[in-house]
């Protein structure tokens, strides 16, 4: 190992043991066979194969010479712990097995002859592994597919005799038949071998374990902490990593109770780090993370402080850092494997951690006061060749485990030696690859505080590598998250390296960039310091090399001026746009509207401040607002030749007021600020922009900030900057109308009347009012079905049919002079009730003066009333018979009557003009009976029909429409003139009944007592049938009658019968008749309804006196 690397593990400790058998025999170059077999040994190794590192060797292959056997220790002093080619030897050197291929069969002619060769083989093997106890094995490859065991004879004697002659168990002996299952007899084959090679590591653990009886722990502290790495060594090669991990853990403990001094300190650190990186993956492996950070921690906590020779104080810090950058490494693997893992607990701290100690590795090396140093002229650190007998030792001292050095001269040229070496190590490499793994993990566990943090150390040691475009990089990516989250103190160490880079690079738009931050409000250097930048970037804005950054490399910084020289002469490069929106530079930008809104008639006014936190006044050449409508740019611009106009003082607020006219088709349109630019400089243009109305990347945390603190008076004469607010838009909206608008109307409206809204609009304006139009009618937007049922018009000659529309457009009202008042009348029908929102729209144009311009203005105004719509009146109508009974059922050709009742439901009176039936099927001559009827509110008018239904053509329709009654009418307080509103109310169908007999009686109004009482019943048979008929008469208590009691009769088709009666009241007062009892034998269910056309009672008066005329007249 080289030199001042001692801590660097080596790759056979890192790798997984495996078993290690060669091969020998094959000739995998001429023979087809042989090259078969070794790609199924070599390649395609699955998880699911056993554990075996196979390697080809020719027969007479050299092996490692085994040392002589120590039979005792008595006098033996050990000169290590662990010898630098053990694990290696183990691994690559000495196999656990040694295969044997030969190419035989069973029946081969020459069977005894290759036998002999075969043995011969055999026996040249085992000469060469000199008295190892490598187990030795026979492959006979043979073509044919062997017989199963037993039925071949000759296969098992001779197999027997092979053994013998090679001095082979029968288990060492395999057949190989080269047939289509090649693949599985192979992994039959490999099974055997893993099983030798478990037999071979089982004995070399029990031959290790075996010294132990012969070692005692004064002299002997090394050879136990050997003897159990050894053991754990070979427990891994055996596939046992929980024996191997118990005396791995075994081992450590014994390297603790090591006597440690100054001379082998390094030995002991390098032989715990080895144990601890093999306890630490044993105990992932096992997923038992938890004991493998506890035993890493243990481990650091044991170490941290043995640092061993001050002057070598940078190998400690290399050898802690490699400590955590391996179990990273060892944290990180397992994590790909399945093991889970948190923000808190992640492979990036220990990579952090291993940077931080590199850091120190670095610092240490710096602060070597060997600057003239020479290296010695024989190297102390040469080896010949050979490299180290053991790990971590000295190599002008290997072997030596005195305290003192055995040679102090040798001594003080190795640790110079090693000194010289540290300087050539590229330790910025290092750093910067540790940081960016750590950087990696922190971005995969979303840590991203501690991201940025760490890609900040690594912009910082790229500035140190001089790779300072790298470098600019970094930490321009990680600035936006300080900015945005405030912290001032590290932005500012930022900006500075970043400076510097930029200086070194000559980037001269990076470099005005991070001047103008380093100036602003946000950042921490003195005021010594920002003036010597102030200066620096007025240099740069008048086109001249600004003064190197201190602290910077001097060779790097003539090589700087030098670019920076190049860049001044360019004229191409004169002029640099920067967009400051995501900085916080020393220039703070705010624009605002002075109202959300201006009318077209008023001027709009924009007010820009500008403030600057330099330490010295600053003049800026040129300031230009851009608006979303760029016809307005031209007014948003200041370019006075007065230098104090644009002299900006420190922590003084500037205002700058600009003023314009918008135009009128702007109106309803919003009006925005784009941009804000900044023109400094005169031999080199930089143009400074803020996107929108200003602000930077700490507004909105000042902004905060100032929220939550005390609010102040408004009438300070300095601006409060942290208050004033930015007004990025505004609207243009149209001038204030001035008209006066009046409607008059009676609500509630009703239903399907003309309704009158009387408009007046007055003029206020103290000019023409030209083009004056009028849009009334329903407003948009409301329930479609309104549109339907609405109608508007303005002449109320006739009424609205469906022609007209429920919103009339642009009327046109003509001009209007200075106070002069225009009255119209508009007429509304609506056809269903409810409210209803109508708009009247008035537009005009006018001609007024905005800041010396006459401009046109279009004024308007919007009035808008709810007018609810309701039924003017009920209508009801019933049928009754002439009797005044109500009908449910009407007989043809008989007469009935019909009573329509109209009641009011308008608040106001109504009018009801006329009345009639239309569409009428029944026969009638009643004449009209309502005429200009006036009618208020809950009042009713009636009417009386007398009707007789006709005989229908079709009988089978039992329901017949009666018609329609048709009401002409208005409001009363309309005018005369104003046409009638028409309301046609559907009357109720009527059932007709089929009658087969009609029946009447012919009787006196009245009777009197104990006088005869004659009467007449006509009995009409109305079918084509001959109708019989039986006829009794029921007594009553009331009367006395005469006639025939019980008759029965046969009425013809179409003819008439009397029964002829003469009733006998007994009792005065209203009686009931006797009542007929009527029987038809065709329609027996008609009995009843036959009797409803006979009378039930009469008025029977008290019998009379003979009185005088007077006293009739008293009475």
């Amino acid at each position: 190992m080289m030199a001042g690397l001692q801590w660097e593990l080596p790759p056979e400790l890192c790798c997984r043991p495996m078993a290690f058998v060669a091969l020998t025999g094959l000739d995998v170059v001429y023979n087809a066979v042989h090259r078969a077999i070794w790609d199924v040994f070599s390649t395609n190794r699955r998880a699911d194969r056993v554990p075996i590192s196979f390697k080809i060797l020719p027969g007479d292959h050299e092996y490692p010479k085994c040392r002589t056997k120590r039979t005792s220790y008595e006098w033996y002093i050990p000169k290590g712990i662990l010898k630098t080619l053990w694990m290696n030897k183990h691994l690559n050197l000495v196999p656990a097995l040694v295969v044997v291929f030969y190419e035989l069969d069973w029946d081969d002619p020459q069977w005894k002859e290759k036998q002999s060769e075969c043995a011969t083989k055999v026996e040249i093997v085992r000469s060469s592994l000199q008295s190892r106890n490598t187990k030795v094995a026979v492959v006979l490859i043979q073509k044919k597919t062997p017989l199963p065991p037993g039925e071949d004879l000759v296969a098992s004697e001779r197999a027997a005799a092979l053994c013998h002659a090679c001095d082979l168990s029968g288990k060492s002996l395999f057949v190989l038949p080269h047939t289509d299952h090649l693949v599985g007899y192979m992994i039959r084959l490999e099974n055997a071998f893993y099983e030798h090679a478990q037999t071979y590591y089982y004995n070399e653990i029990r031959r290790v374990k075996s010294h132990k009886e012969f070692l005692n722990k004064t002299t002997h502290q090394l050879l136990f902490v050997r003897h159990q790495f050894k053991i754990a060594f070979f427990s891994e090669l055996k596939q046992d990593t929980q024996n191997a991990l118990k005396h791995y853990r075994t081992a450590y403990n014994l390297v603790q109770e090591l006597r440690a001094y100054e001379s082998n300190m390094l030995e002991i650190k390098t032989l715990a780090g080895f144990i601890n990186y093999k306890v630490c993956r044993l105990c992932f492996q096992h997923n038992t993370p938890l004991d493998a950070i506890s035993q890493f921690r243990k481990h650091i906590d044991l170490f941290k402080k043995k640092i061993g020779c001050a002057e070598l104080a940078f190998e400690h810090a290399a050898w802690m850092s490699k400590q955590f950058q391996s179990f990273g490494e060892l944290f990180d693997e397992a994590i790909k494997l399945g093991l889970p893992a948190i923000q808190t607990q992640n492979p990036g701290f220990y990579y952090q951690q291993a940077a931080c100690y590199s850091q120190d590795r670095k610092r240490q090396a710096l602060q070597l006061s060997q600057a003239g140093a020479v290296y010695p002229s024989s190297d102390p650190l040469d080896t010949q060749n050979a490299g180290l007998d053991y790990y971590g030792q000295r190599p002008w001292r290997q072997g030596h485990q005195s305290i003192d050095p055995p040679d102090q001269d040798k001594e003080k040229r190795g640790i110079l030696a090693l000194q010289i070496k540290e300087r050539d190590v590229p330790h910025s490499e290092v750093i910067i690859t540790l940081l960016s793994n750590a950087v990696a993990q922190f971005k995969k566990y979303k840590c991203p505080r501690m991201k940025s943090h760490l890609m900040v150390q690594m912009g910082e040691e790229y500035y140190h590598a001089q790779d300072y475009a790298k470098a600019l990089k970094l930490l321009d990516y990680v600035m936006c998250d300080y900015r945005t989250e405030h912290w001032c103190g590290i932005q500012s160490a930022i900006l500075t390296t970043a400076l510097h880079c930029a200086y070194l690079m000559a980037s001269v738009k990076d470099y005005i960039i991070y001047c103008m931050e380093l100036l602003g409000r946000a950042s921490t250097l003195t005021n010594e310091q920002k003036s010597r930048i102030e200066q620096n970037l007025i240099k740069v804005l008048k086109n001249k090399i600004p003064d190197a950054e201190p602290q910077c490399d001097q060779s790097s910084a003539a090589a700087a001026r030098a670019m920076w020289n190049e860049s001044m002469t360019s004229c191409s490069s004169n002029q640099c746009i920067i967009d400051v929106q995501d900085y916080i530079p020393f220039i703070q930008c705010k624009a605002k509207f002075q109202s959300p809104s201006f009318h077209v008639d008023q001027a709009i006014q924009l007010q820009v401040f500008l403030r600057v936190d330099c330490p010295h006044p600053i003049s800026f050449t040129k300031l230009a607002v851009s608006l979303s409508n760029q016809e307005y740019n031209q007014w948003c611009v200041v370019e006075a030749t007065s230098q104090e106009c644009k002299l900006l003082m420190p922590g003084k607020t500037k205002c700058y007021n600009f003023s314009f006219v918008a135009k009128t088709k702007d109106i309803g349109k919003k009006i925005e600020v784009t941009g804000i630019e900044v023109m400094f400089g005169s031999g080199r243009c930089v143009f400074l922009r803020w996107r929108g109305a200003g602000g930077d990347a700490a507004l909105t945390q000042e902004v905060l900030q100032s929220n939550r603190s005390s609010g102040g008076s408004d009438a300070e004469e300095e601006l409060d900057w942290d208050r004033l607010n930015i007004l990025q838009s505004t609207m243009i909206i149209s001038r204030v109308p001035k008209v006066h608008v009046e409607l008059h109307h009676q609500p509630p409206a009703l239903s399907n009347e003309m309704y009158c809204i009387h408009f007046t609009v007055q003029s206020l304006e103290d000019a023409l009012s030209k083009d004056l139009k009028l849009t009334a009618g329903l407003k948009p937007g409301q329930d479609a079905n309104l549109s339907q049922t609405t109608r508007v018009t303005l002449d109320n000659s006739k009424v609205c049919d469906d022609t007209a529309l429920p919103l009339l457009p642009d009327i046109p009202l003509g001009n209007l002079e200075a106070g002069e008042k225009l009255e119209k009348c508009v007429y509304v029908t609506c056809s269903t009730t409810g409210p209803r929102l109508f708009l009247f729209h008035v537009a005009y144009s006018v001609d007024v003066m905005v800041d010396g311009r006459q401009i046109v203005c279009k004024c308007q105004k919007d009035e808008t009333i709810t007018i609810e719509t309701v039924v003017p009146f009920e209508v009801s109508a019933n049928f009754m018979s002439t009797k005044l009974e109500p009908l449910e059922q009407v007989a043809v050709d008989i007469p009935f009557l019909m009573l329509t009742e109209i009641q009011s439901l308008s608040p106001w009176p109504l009018l009801l003009a006329s009345s009639s039936l239309q569409n009428f099927t029944m026969k009638t001559n009643t004449p009209q009976q309502l005429h200009q009827v006036i009618l208020k509110k809950d009042e009713c008018a009636s009417e009386c029909f007398s009707l007789l239904c006709p005989p229908l053509n079709n009988n089978n329709n039992n329901t017949v429409a009666t018609g329609q009654y048709l009401i002409s009418w208005r409001r009363q307080s309309s005018s005369p003139d104003s046409p009638l509103i028409e309301t046609t109310v559907s009357l109720p169908h009527v059932l007709l009944e089929s009658v087969p007999l009609h029946i009447h009686a012919d009787i006196p109004s009245f009777g009197r007592v104990r006088e005869s009482l004659p009467v007449c019943f006509h009995i009409e048979n109305r079918t084509s049938l001959v109708q019989e008929v039986q006829i009794a008469v029921e007594p009553s208590d009331s009367f006395m009658f005469s006639g025939l009691k019980q008759v029965h009769l046969r009425i013809l088709p179409g003819s008439e019968q009397q029964m002829l009666y003469n009733y006998y009241p007994l009792m005065a007062g209203y009686q009931t008749l006797p009542q007929l009892s009527i029987n038809v034998s065709r329609w027996s269910n008609n009995a009843y309804n036959l009797k409803r056309f006979l009378p039930h009672r009469v008025f029977v008066k008290p019998q009379g006196k003979d009185l005088d005329n007077d006293s009739i007249a008293a009475a």
